[in-house]
């Protein structure tokens, strides 16, 4: 199955931000991929929490969500979109993803666990808490051509629970959109990645936003596909937007599987104290 992954800079406007993702819709089909990848807040990245509170609505009236649907419905191609800042029915924010699949309906959607609450030595301070809910689900769904797909957002990637979770319901890929700080993906990004792909013996498919965001914030890019031997199959590199492919191929798990059954291996670790 080809794929497609879109490394965005996105802004603060939906309509703009809808239209870069519709039209590599567009060009992602053309190019012969059956599921295009997009990065964490594709539809909106915006810090300024009032500003943004006037364009984050519910699921049903956000334009960005509807017109990926009728632009995949028309190209015939499943969409991942990373994730949207969206209203809960509580009043509340959510960053959900969601699945939609070649006819455009939606197949998923996933709400994040893990908020990116952090003070960096940079001096960037983050707490997402304080706006969004977390979720308390964990997220898989089948794939017409790529097998069950697992679902995650960024800052997940560093709790291996889910991961092992996702694992354990034999995920064939996991997403893991993103919109990671310029200090942190130096660091942890590559590792990480190549982590999580290894422990479940799954592919990792991780389109991520990069660049100077008009917000002000700099994110680290480098939209990356791993195999389940934790294999870099595509790296964007850091430096700009841009559309990239990969193929991916099932035989490539069973065969990791096969040498390195560790999702079979596995047992709980026992909770007692010392002996």
């Amino acid at each position: 199955m080809r794929i497609a992954l879109l490394q965005m800079c996105s802004g603060t406007d939906p309509q703009a931000n809808a239209d870069a993702i519709t039209e590599a819709v567009a060009t992602a089909r053309e190019g012969g991929a059956e599921m295009l990848f997009t990065p964490e807040m594709c539809g909106m990245l915006d810090r300024d929490r009032k500003r943004a509170a006037t364009k984050i609505v519910p699921p049903e009236e956000d334009l960005v969500l509807a017109a990926v649907r009728e632009a995949a419905a028309s190209y015939g191609i499943a969409v991942s979109l990373g994730s949207l800042a969206v209203e809960r029915d509580d009043g509340r924010w959510a960053n959900r993803a969601f699945v939609i699949d070649k006819t455009g309906a939606i197949a998923a959607t996933y709400d994040k666990i893990h908020m990116f609450d952090v003070e960096l030595e940079t001096g960037e301070s983050w707490k997402e808490s304080a706006a969004y809910a977390a979720g308390d689900h964990v997220v898989s769904t089948a794939v017409e051509g790529l097998g069950t797909l697992g679902l995650s957002i960024c800052y997940d990637i560093r709790f291996p629970a889910l991961f092992q979770e996702l694992g354990q319901r034999r995920c064939d890929a996991i997403a893991i959109p993103a919109a990671f700080t310029k200090p942190t993906g130096a660091a942890h990004w590559h590792v990480l990645q190549r982590a999580r792909a290894i422990e479940a013996s799954a592919f990792v498919i991780a389109a991520a936003q990069v660049g100077k965001h008009e917000d002000g914030r700099e994110t680290y890019g480098h939209s990356l596909v791993i195999d389940p031997w934790g294999e870099v199959v595509l790296d964007m590199g850091g430096q700009e937007p841009g559309l990239g492919f990969a193929d991916i191929d099932l035989a490539r798990i069973e065969s990791v599987r096969r040498q390195l059954p560790s999702l079979a291996n596995r047992r709980d670790i026992p909770k007692s104290g010392r002996q």
